[in-house]
């Protein structure tokens, strides 16, 4: 489920909280934690406000939770979403710059201490069902996994008895090691452009109709389109509104799902022992979401369940959290020092985020993180960074001459190919840009989120913004050297670690 944290580089993952049992070996009967996690998730649950849909199970563990209203993401993209959230490291510096699978074929540098294989050095057993897509084997190791490697997706990602089933296999392990288990939901993902025949969301798939086959603990919840709420990032067209509501369909199997696993905790006996994490990797798929780094594809839902800070249950909380901070929160949870150690070199490798716990004891003055992107596809090369300050969100396209790139099953959806033929013809888009708009940006953009939400009016040209703009300029550098970003000199400009000053000009009229 980060970036500019009270926890300096190198201190203590107490340092902020405070030791929370001490340090060293985690031992039997220690606490343990359940993250888990949405694909392509966003904020369509009554937790945020979105009374269209029905998430009985979200909003319990909400009332549960300290519920987040300013968490993001580091990266608007699947695999170096969870590759972050699995390190506490930015994508550029993990390794991972794009999707993992196939052609793709990004991994995360061999050298990287991920967080199960820390866990498993402290004999916490760990546990993934659902969706990895992260890799190489060797870096990410956990010691129960069913995911896309060994099994179907759909059927661990998708099917909730079947998630049911393997979360009961793993809680009644006879194994009396503190566990870690994540369960990564494959819903609300896309699927009509890899299984188009159960629907451009899988709404269908396990619906009981022909050729459907049966989930037997879904009770599949049918939306009409007029009656989903419409983000103001989408364009308001009966095509758009029927994408959103087969979304509502999978994410109503999710939440059962999600109800289905805290169940099983219960039932084992886990769930006053346990820290239960509710997040998603990135933005919706549709138009301005899944990525982009404006505050519509990285900002996420986030509720931290703890048994041990009830007083905080059910409110919420306005400081801002990434999704690198959850590698710090869950190794503070078991109590383990952070690690410190090089990928290449001598330079030592440091968390940059921060523990969550102290938010679940009172609210933090936290209003701060950062982004970071290179591809998503192999062939959508478009790096950015990003910092988020307060209110304001500056974003720095590195490749803004060329066209912002589309995805593969995001191109094929219904909202998308709508939007093309709409374009096309010169009718309406009901939208808030035009696709030259969407496609050309500036180098960099400054928005206003207090004043101007939509992320509309670009102020980084506005002299009277130039105060805001070089802070905000100045923090993203800083970050980008101290998490070693291979980009931090581009694009007018040529990193030469030996040399300098470091970055030498290239002297491309940029």
């Amino acid at each position: 489920m980060l970036p500019v944290s009270l926890v300096s580089p190198g201190a203590s993952p107490h340092g902020v909280g405070g030791t929370r049992r001490g340090s060293g070996p985690v031992l039997p009967g220690s606490p343990h934690t359940l993250p888990t996690a949405a694909d392509d998730g966003g904020f369509e649950s009554g937790t945020y406000n979105n009374s269209a849909i029905r998430t009985p199970n979200l909003d319990a563990l909400a009332r549960r939770s300290v519920v987040f209203q300013n968490a993001f993401t580091s990266v608007s993209s699947c695999s170096p979403s969870r590759a972050s959230i699995l390190t506490g490291l930015p994508q550029h510096q993990n390794g991972m710059y794009g999707l993992h699978q196939d052609v793709h074929h990004f991994n995360s540098f061999d050298s990287v201490r991920s967080l199960p294989r820390l866990l498993s050095h402290a004999r916490v057993r760990t546990g993934i069902i659902g969706k990895k897509h992260v890799g190489p084997e060797a870096v990410y190791p956990f010691d129960f996994a069913y995911t896309e490697e060994n099994s179907s997706v759909l059927q661990v990602g998708r099917n909730i008895t079947r998630i049911k089933a393997l979360v009961r296999q793993f809680l009644r392990s006879q194994d009396e090691r503190p566990f870690f288990l994540y369960v990564a939901f494959h819903d609300p993902h896309r699927c009509g452009h890899s299984q188009p025949q159960y629907g451009a969301f899988c709404e269908k798939f396990g619906n009981g109709e022909s050729g459907m086959g049966w989930i037997p603990d879904w009770k599949p919840q049918l939306y009409h389109p007029e009656q989903v709420q419409v983000p103001h990032f989408v364009p308001d067209t009966p095509a758009a509104r029927a994408d959103l509501a087969a979304q509502y369909t999978t994410i109503g199997r999710m939440d059962q799902g999600i109800g289905l696993v805290l169940e099983e905790l219960r039932r084992a006996g886990f769930h006053n022992s346990t820290l239960v994490i509710y997040t998603s990797d990135n933005g919706i798929p549709f138009p301005s979401g899944r990525t982009n780094l404006y505050r519509s594809g990285t900002a996420e839902p986030l509720l931290i369940s703890s048994p041990e800070h009830t007083a905080r249950w059910g409110q919420v909380s306005q400081a801002f959290a990434s999704l690198l901070d959850l590698t710090p929160t869950i190794l503070d949870w078991f109590s383990i020092p952070y690690p410190s150690y090089s990928i290449f070199g001598t330079k030592r490798v440091q968390l940059s985020g921060k523990s969550l716990l102290p938010a679940l004891e009172s609210e933090q003055p936290w209003a701060t993180t950062f982004s970071s992107q290179s591809h998503h596809e192999a062939t959508m090369y478009y790096p950015m960074r990003a910092i988020q300050h307060q209110q304001f969100r500056l974003i720095h396209n590195l490749n803004y001459k060329m066209p912002f790139p589309i995805d593969q099953d995001f191109y094929v959806s219904p909202t998308f190919q709508d939007l093309l033929n709409r374009s096309q013809a010169g009718q309406p888009t009901h939208w808030n840009k035009t696709l030259h708009q969407y496609y050309y940006r500036d180098r960099w953009e400054l928005f206003d989120c207090s004043r101007d939400p939509t992320e509309s009016q670009n102020l980084a040209p506005d002299p009277r913004y130039a105060p805001v703009f070089q802070q905000l300029r100045a923090q993203l550098l800083k970050w980008q050297w101290d998490t070693s970003d291979p980009w931090v000199c581009a694009p007018d400009a040529v990193l030469e670690e030996k040399l300098s000053p470091q970055c030498r000009p290239l002297h491309n009229e940029l």
